[in-house]
């Protein structure tokens, strides 16, 4: 259902039955982690020109995984870390798939 490298992907997978007997399969809710609770590895000055993917490409090894940088600064909307002319942002120490 998800991609390997998705936040989503380590969720559990559940069954909701309807009235009519029909089953419909769904990923468990994902609860944020405190962001300021999560290891350090660098902080960033970003301005609204820059792009997240590549900010993570360069920081974290790989751009697809930008929800680590939403994570570390407790954001929903990755589009919300560059919604300021100049902002620091957190970049965390890289969490292994394994251990979402």
């Amino acid at each position: 259902m998800f991609d390997p490298n998705s936040r989503y992907y380590r969720l559990e997978t559940a069954e909701y039955t309807t009235a009519d007997d029909r089953k419909i399969a769904y990923k468990r809710r994902r609860f944020l982690p405190q962001g300021e609770m999560l290891p350090l590895q660098v902080e960033v000055t970003v301005t609204r020109d820059d792009r997240l993917d590549l900010i993570t490409a360069q920081t974290l090894g790989e751009g697809e995984q930008f929800w680590q940088v939403c994570d570390a600064n407790n954001a929903m909307q990755p589009e919300d870390l560059l919604a300021e002319p100049v902002q620091v942002l957190r970049i965390p120490v890289p969490q292994p798939l394994s251990q979402m």
